[in-house]
């Protein structure tokens, strides 16, 4: 297949399924460790919060999941760091991967500071929420406060997704499981007044966020300088100035993927939303049902990355088999976990409500909201891995108008009827989301199917975006 090509560098040593499953799990385990840690800060809050109350527990929903909006969309648009570097890494141009990453840091700067000023501009957002005066006054200082966090997430999550995409995935896992270890004594500190403090309550919590996420960038920034791992990449040898062509080439591939992320993410936070204004009851099944659903999700989102850090260096080796056979052997993966997860949620649906609440009403419809939570684990853990996958091979595009047609136009669509019209409750929603994750499930992997096939027919000609590729 690649004989024409001069030169054509080696594959790495095996590469049958055996190896693929066991290269994937390996760069997987940290990646799905520092997500669910990531996910435990939001547990903690949640948890802490609800011993201030109802006003600081309300305050925290609201103010985490505006502030979310703007995370994701800037999660998704660096997320194109990680590709970049994997093909670059693979191809053997360290230096230019160097190049590119200091040009991400352009876009996390202007990101950063978009999000500082935009979260404290935010009364009319929660205005919009209809929620209490007092929620809505302590929603705002919380956002004002985790604003101050912003600059350094965004240079933490460049300085994350080049490691990742160099093929070191620990720094991910390091740097969530050090988030959680400061957030319990932060949150505690400032939000019930210790060692000298003013109780600050939620607005506390995000002041401790924002500080968690500096630690969290100062200490990548050391790990990342000191590793001799990355020296062959030359990030700190020298200062360079914003490049249009290598910044126009990360946004031509990290715009569709922010897009995309915040349509995935919009469509729970909108599902959420419209569940509340049908009573405390149903948006306490439902904030129940979704947290484990969410826990769930981190070990195929963890997949995703080292999908894409796979699939990423099998273009740059020019590995055209291998690149299919990267993100295959992935979603594959993907797949049998949500199958095992969904087993699990069937049986056990009713005992794990019950760690939340002892709550009659919620438990019993907490517990049936899990049912459908159980069908959608697999069709769930195959779009993230089919959407990882082609992230690996840059196509980015076409991912994004699956996803606003799958989440919103099938979806929140399909929700909303169900909920509102044919009064079928929460369930409504839940059936929405079964059916807006199924359809971008079957769209994102026919894609990757698609493509990786017309890459190994005709080579670099079929990717969407190849200028950073080695020549042929």
């Amino acid at each position: 297949m690649q004989s024409h090509l001069p030169n054509p560098p080696s594959r790495p040593p095996g590469s049958g399924l055996g190896y693929e499953v066991r290269r994937t799990l390996l760069l997987a385990t940290p990646l799905i460790i520092g997500q669910v840690s990531s996910f435990g800060m939001n547990f903690v809050d949640t948890v802490m919060a609800g011993r201030l109350g109802t006003v600081a527990l309300g305050a925290i929903a609201v103010g985490s999941s505006v502030w979310a909006a703007g995370l994701l969309f800037s999660l998704g648009v660096l997320m194109s760091v990680s590709p970049a570097v994997s093909q670059l890494d693979g191809a053997g141009r360290r230096g230019q991967a160097g190049e590119m990453t200091r040009q991400a840091l352009w876009i996390a700067l202007v990101l950063g500071i978009g999000m500082f000023f935009a979260m404290r501009e935010m009364n009319w957002v929660v205005g919009l929420l209809d929620v209490d005066e007092a929620v809505a006054v302590t929603a705002l200082g919380y956002l004002d406060a985790i604003s101050w966090g912003a600059l350094a997430l965004t240079g933490q999550l460049v300085l994350r997704f080049f490691s990742e995409g160099s093929g070191d995935t620990k720094p991910t896992m390091y740097i969530g499981l050090l988030g959680i270890a400061l957030n319990v004594p932060l949150n505690y500190v400032l939000m019930f007044g210790k060692l000298g403090f003013e109780p600050m309550g939620a607005v506390g919590c995000g002041w401790a966020t924002a500080i968690v996420f500096w630690i969290q960038f100062l200490a990548l920034l050391a790990y990342v300088a000191k590793r001799p791992r990355f020296a062959p990449f030359a990030l700190f040898e020298r200062f360079s100035g914003p490049s249009w062509r290598e910044i126009r080439g990360l946004l031509a591939v990290g715009l569709p993927i922010g897009v995309m992320v915040f349509f995935e993410g919009s469509l729970f936070i909108a599902t959420a939303l419209l569940i509340a204004t049908l009573g405390a009851v149903p948006i306490a099944a439902h904030q129940v049902a979704i947290n484990i659903a969410s826990m769930a999700f981190m070990v195929p989102l963890g997949m995703a990355g080292a999908i894409t850090v796979r699939v990423g260096n099998a273009v740059g080796r020019r590995d055209r088999e291998g690149a299919r056979r990267a993100g295959l052997v992935g979603i594959g993966i993907a797949g049998v976990y949500g199958a095992v997860s969904a087993t699990l949620m069937l049986l056990l649906a009713e005992p794990i409500a019950r760690m939340y609440t002892a709550e009659p009403e919620v438990v019993a419809l907490a517990s049936s909201l899990l049912l459908w939570a159980a069908i959608f684990q697999v069709s769930d853990g195959l779009q993230v891995a089919s959407a990882g996958a082609l992230r690996g091979l840059k196509d980015t595009r076409w991912p994004m108008l699956y996803s606003l047609v799958s989440y919103w136009g099938v979806g929140v669509t399909l929700g909303c009827w169900l909920t509102f019209w044919r009064d079928w409750g929460p369930h409504g929603m839940w059936v929405g989301l079964i059916a807006g994750l199924s359809v971008a499930a079957v769209l994102m992997g026919t894609r990757f199917w698609r493509v990786s096939g017309a890459y190994i027919r005709h080579g670099r000609e079929a990717l969407p975006h190849r200028d950073d590729l080695p020549l042929p």
